[in-house]
């Protein structure tokens, strides 16, 4: 029985041991697939993955429904979800970070501007421009009139700003549920968070949009040089929080609908998930302005 001042252990569980395994073939698997291998190894992983966060959360809930979670544990579990959150915000800084490096230092320094001018040795003659869709070296030999480029790249007025629009409205969507869950109104909180899954859903679409006329019309693809490799890794790497986000807010509903479960004072695992939904969509502006807009 749990106290205000300890915490309500668990029985032993097997499934950390099936965690680790999960994760290790999804590694392995992602590896494999990158270098030309099978995918299969990689979708065992994440099915396994999946199926032991199904019964671990269950196990969580069941045991919070109980009344097994002391205040203590409850607190933990912010803790817990704050630190994911701040490393998140490490995780894209450190992108961010990168596209601002090498368009303020790197690409000036090898084009002869700077103290640093001198690694313009390394490429005697390259011209620093943005965006780069060609490596230094194809620059400077010539070789880049032969690259079949790009036509040109994403208009940041389009579907960027499509986009941007459904993410903010999302933003107002799951705060609305939240008011709704905290004065007891389920009803009220259903359809608010079904319209939030709703647009996340939409963004997703509208982000494969995108990459099918980068690719397809534009032939902006990751191998387009430094632009064409930051502005992939941090839209997909974004695109993949976004599914993360919708799929864990799409839980929440179904627990709401199937199960009845939040309460107006009880409610942290949708809390949870909508700071994370609200984090994705701070995340987006940043792209927005500095990727499509300033980056262009």
């Amino acid at each position: 029985m749990a106290t205000e001042s300890s915490y309500y252990v668990p029985e032993q569980s097997r499934l950390p041991i099936f965690a680790t395994i999960g994760i290790f073939l999804m590694a392995f698997g992602a590896a494999t697939w990158i270098n030309g291998g099978s995918s299969y190894i990689f979708f065992a992983g994440s099915l396994a993955m999946a199926t032991v966060l199904w019964f671990w959360f269950a196990a969580v809930i069941k045991e919070n429904m109980q009344g097994l979670n002391s205040d203590q544990l409850k607190r933990s579990y912010v803790w817990g979800m704050g630190w994911f959150i701040f490393s998140e915000v490490m995780f894209f800084a450190a992108f961010f970070g990168a596209l601002y490096y090498i368009r303020t230092f790197s690409l000036p320094w090898l084009g002869g501007e700077g103290d640093r001018g001198s690694s313009n040795m390394l490429w005697e003659g390259f011209q620093n421009t943005w965006p780069l869709m060609v490596t230094p070296e194809q620059a400077v030999s010539g070789e880049a009139a032969k690259v079949v480029g790009p036509k040109g790249i994403i208009d940041p007025w389009h579907l960027p700003l499509i986009n941007t629009v459904l993410l903010l409205a999302s933003s107002v969507t799951v705060h609305i549920a939240h008011v709704y869950l905290k004065k007891g109104n389920r009803k009220g909180f259903n359809w608010w968070l079904t319209a939030t899954v709703a647009l996340g859903g939409a963004f997703l679409f509208f982000q494969v949009e995108e990459y099918l006329e980068a690719y397809q019309h534009l032939g902006l693809t990751l191998e387009s040089g430094i632009y064409g490799t930051t502005f992939f890794m941090l839209t997909g790497f974004h695109g993949m929080h976004v599914t993360l986000g919708t799929v864990m807010l799409l839980i929440m509903l179904l627990r709401s609908v199937i199960a009845n479960h939040f309460k107006p004072d009880d409610h942290f695992g949708f809390e949870a998930a909508s700071w994370y939904w609200h984090f994705v969509d701070v995340v987006w502006v940043g792209l927005f302005i500095f990727v499509y807009v300033l980056g262009a």
